[in-house]
């Protein structure tokens, strides 16, 4: 079966005095175009070419189709079937979330008072999702109301994160007969039980910049309290802790910007908690009549300050927890007696204890593997003398432990279940360091089956690096079909994401971002010169922005290091996507890339973006996966990649696309449905690698 073979037609356009071609700009569909019954021949023409694509990657994978199958049913038999989530307590009730063998989708429940009453179903999603080729609904439970009478979900039916809000009254079990709709689900009660705060998504470009109150009882009169201006900003809702006050939270790349309520005064105004500054980033919560602050004010690392109730302006900000080189302060907790910090020493997360009423009185919990994860958990009761946190890495099950912040006692709530065998003793995780060709050193972290794999063997080595983001070495039970079949798994900690902190983040971004490229190459020579492995049998993967990553290091041409590349809703047409302001994301992104309609922004970004730089040259094998209703990278975008690369490439490797027509960003929705794709990027690898069971 020949490959398929794009229409290439002129498209022409200008900037900075600079002409840009585009073959196949011609692939771009409006929303209009895309929900049409009746297809007009561009958006016919367009949905041709995607099958044609998708039935040629079928054909090459056919050799592989039974293997795939295989693999999706061993990842599944591991799961647990009938499980449930570590019930929390939230206003008076318990809520838990619970799966059952045979449903994809999970039912909610509440108890009142003690966890051992009885259950009363709440949402029973598998029921709603009927129907439905993709249903993402999101439901906790602050969004019951304060008198515990009614209950709000969420729920998005084409994966563009546009939901709509839906009303259940908890007592009849009967919906509001109408719902809010075009919203980005987010959502906060005050504290009167009837006024809910939403926020709405612009028609065109999908970004969220609008509040609205609403009264359930008065649905025709929703007033608009708060409108975004600065469009490189993202908005959202919270709620502090102490449930005193409604939080709008604004946030972009370089600063966030918060807007407070009165929770008991729902009609009252919004006001600003302190005046805004062009780079700073901070974040706060309330408990015991006063504010708690993360703020890099003055210090990347950032400090904790106080913040009196009445006096929220940064000038009267008064310092808690000075900073400190060596230690960036990722994240927080408050309740009324303790204040709990998320650190990062060095490469590695830590958790500090610190008793409010003695600053002195501090500790650490302790953790012994050389790469793992910590994280807090779902912490919501200020009262409590318990923090939840989560633990793992990549051979430690996801394990959540409730610790005793009094008698520092720990308890494990819940340890992620293997189903089948699963020995720990046979895989080995390690931290190793390679050095970048600018001195950097970077961290990367490895697990492999010591009974099957071998020294310059098999390994598949993922990467992101965007938006400050850290890849964890988290647990994965799917990965073990990797591992057993004598697959090394690692992941290089690039800058652009924050393992060391804030610096090592912006040296990954805007008009230093070739650096986290040249850390990805360099972990991959590094991974070779130690004899993990050889370029015949190395691999590489990422996802979204790291989709990108994946575009700029197969044009490179000094890293000819890769036999293959997984490329997941790759951002690769990074120029044309950023210079149109109506596609959802654009503007907000300025400040991780820059403004191309800036020259030296533009001239940078065009100089590694991926979909402009391919070249007359040999690539390695690949295989692209996509959404086609993906909101975030526009579903043109791997396509026109796909198209462009066959017209360059000299080469006779495998070049695939799977796009699937009912997904968005994350994927298609249920809960075992999203192994599908984990089979086929597997079954693609065990193809090249001549696997066959």
């Amino acid at each position: 079966m020949k490959p398929p073979i794009a229409d290439k037609i002129e498209h022409k356009s200008k900037i900075h005095d600079i002409e840009l071609l585009d073959h196949y700009h011609w692939m771009r569909l409006s929303d209009e175009q895309k929900n049409n019954k009746n297809k007009d021949k561009q958006t016919q023409k367009v949905l041709d070419y995607i099958e044609k694509e998708n039935n040629y990657t079928k054909h090459n994978l056919k050799s592989v189709n039974k293997l795939q199958k295989n693999i999706y049913k061993e990842i599944v038999s591991r799961i647990k079937k009938d499980d449930s989530n570590v019930p929390y307590k939230y206003n008076g009730f318990w809520y838990i979330t619970k799966y059952k063998d045979g449903y994809e989708y999970p039912f909610y429940y509440r108890k009142i008072g003690s966890i051992n009453s009885q259950e009363e179903l709440l949402i029973d999603v598998n029921k709603l999702a009927k129907g439905h080729n993709f249903f993402n609904l999101s439901f906790n439970g602050t969004m019951v109301s304060p008198n515990n009478k009614w209950l709000c979900y969420t729920v998005d039916k084409e994966g563009r994160n546009n939901f709509d809000i839906h009303f259940l009254n908890i007592d009849t079990k009967k919906e509001i007969k109408y719902t809010i709709n075009n919203t980005s689900g987010n959502i906060q009660w005050a504290n009167d039980s009837e006024t809910i705060f939403y926020i709405k998504n612009d028609t065109i470009t999908l970004l969220a910049d609008k509040v609205y109150r609403h009264n359930i009882n008065d649905r025709n009169n929703d007033s608009l309290v708060y409108e975004l201006t600065d469009k490189s900003y993202y908005i959202g809702l919270g709620k502090t802790k102490s449930l005193k006050y409604i939080i709008i939270a604004g946030s972009s790349t370089l600063a966030n910007d918060y807007l407070i309520l009165d929770a008991d005064k729902p009609n009252g105004s919004f006001k600003r908690f302190t005046s805004k500054l062009k780079k700073h980033k901070y974040s706060f919560d309330h408990i015991n009549n006063k504010f708690f602050i993360k703020t890099n004010w003055k210090s990347k690392n950032n400090s904790i300050m106080i913040a009196e109730e009445n006096s929220t302006n940064r000038k009267n900000w008064n310092n808690f927890i000075s900073p400190n080189k060596k230690i960036f302060i990722n994240d927080f907790e408050v309740f009324n007696d303790y204040l709990v910090l998320k650190e990062r020493i060095n490469d590695l997360s830590k958790i500090k204890i610190l008793n409010l009423k003695d600053k002195k009185d501090y500790y650490y919990i302790n953790f012994d593997e050389p790469a793992y994860f910590t994280d807090f958990a779902y912490n919501i009761d200020a009262k409590s003398n318990k923090i939840r946190y989560s633990y793992g890495s990549f051979i430690t099950p996801i394990t959540i432990f409730s610790y005793d912040m009094k008698t520092k006692k720990r308890k494990i709530l819940k340890e992620q279940e293997i189903v089948g065998e699963y020995n720990k003793k046979q895989y080995i995780t390690e931290r190793i360091y390679a050095h970048s060709r600018d001195g950097k050193k970077i961290p990367i972290s490895l697990v492999y089956n010591n009974n099957v794999y071998k020294k310059n063997g098999k390994l598949l080595l993922d990467g992101y690096g965007s938006y400050g983001y850290t890849n964890e070495p988290y647990f994965s039970s799917a990965n073990l079909s990797l591992l057993d079949r004598g697959f090394c798994y690692a992941i290089a900690h690039i800058r652009g994401g924050k393992i060391y902190g804030e610096q090592w983040y912006e040296d990954g971004k805007m008009l230093k971002k070739k650096n986290t490229f040249n850390d990805f190459i360099d972990c991959a020579k590094h991974l070779i010169n130690k004899k993990y492995t050889i370029k015949e049998h190395l691999y590489a993967e990422g996802a979204s922005a790291g989709g990108l990553l994946m575009g700029a290091v197969a044009n490179d041409q000094s890293s000819n290091i890769f036999n293959g590349i997984l490329a997941g809703v790759p951002f690769v047409d990074v120029i044309n996507t950023m210079l149109d302001d109506t596609i959802p994301l654009t503007t907000g992104e300025y400040n991780e890339w820059g403004n191309p309609n800036i020259k030296k922004y533009f001239n940078y970004m065009l100089s590694y973006s991926p979909y402009d730089n391919i070249s007359k040259k040999d690539y390695p094998n690949l295989l692209i996966t996509s959404g086609y209703t993906d909101s975030q990278v526009q579903y043109w975008e791997p396509l026109k990649w796909i198209a462009k690369l066959r017209d360059f490439k000299t080469d006779t490797n495998l070049l695939l696309l799977d796009m699937n027509m009912d997904a968005g960003h994350s994927g298609t929705t249920g809960r075992f449905k999203y192994f599908e794709k984990v089979a086929l990027k597997f079954s693609f690898l065990f193809k090249l690698e001549n696997i066959k069971k």
